[in-house]
């Protein structure tokens, strides 16, 4: 089990939390929980609630989307990766689900915690949306492109 001092030296070497006070940190490790998932274990499933973000502190997450086609693998969350936050930042549904890809140790950061950081810390608000909209242009790039080989298969 890691300390407090572990756990606020762990956050600081995440690039999104790296500028904020470490007492701040301090206050945010003491209110997250560290949470351990096994291979295939759901972190949270697609269509939930979303109630925290969490940060991977090691190992490695797929991100999924479910569809009636069946699960299509998306992308990956590795070390140091802050994921759910889309469904607390704009309350709306979790819109993937998030499965442990062997062990995964993550800490869970209650919604009211993070929302409160990005309050006082502007800098982790304008971080958060710009992850957020590199993810968005990496989405639209790899749409475009499916489109154009299906468009390519089509007979014209």
């Amino acid at each position: 089990m890691a300390t407090l001092s572990e756990e606020v030296d762990m956050l600081r070497r995440i690039p999104l939390f790296a500028a904020i006070d470490p007492a701040k940190l301090k206050l945010l490790a003491f209110a997250s929980d560290r949470m351990i998932y096994h291979d295939g274990q759901p972190i949270f499933r697609q269509g939930e609630v979303g109630d925290a973000a969490y940060v991977v502190v090691k190992g490695t997450a797929d991100i999924v989307v479910e569809t009636d086609g069946g699960d299509i693998v998306v992308a990956q969350a590795r070390e140091n990766a802050v994921i759910g936050e889309i469904a607390i930042l704009c309350d709306v549904p979790r819109t993937a689900t998030v499965r442990a890809n062997g062990e995964v140790v993550a800490l869970k950061i209650k919604k009211e915690h993070f929302l409160s950081l990005m309050q006082d810390f502007p800098k982790l608000g304008i971080q958060v949306m710009r992850e957020l909209a590199s993810r968005l242009s990496r989405t639209t790039t790899e749409l475009t492109e499916a489109r154009r080989r299906l468009d390519a298969l089509s007979p014209g």
